[in-house]
């Protein structure tokens, strides 16, 4: 379930991220581009457990 888990985290992220790099704040701005980067990076792990299996 961490596959699935670390998928939806990520968008859920990625999403944020997104929305924040929006604002008129440059600060607010680039935290929006970290957070869509964690996000992605999540996404990244949840597909390696899907390869590899749940057990890492």
């Amino acid at each position: 379930m961490g596959e699935l888990t670390d998928k939806i985290k990520g968008n859920i992220n990625e999403l944020a991220g997104k929305v924040k790099q929006h604002s008129s704040d440059p600060e607010t701005q680039a935290e929006g581009a970290a957070q869509e980067a964690k996000g992605k990076a999540q996404q990244l792990g949840g597909k390696v457990k899907g390869a590899l299996g749940d057990d890492i």
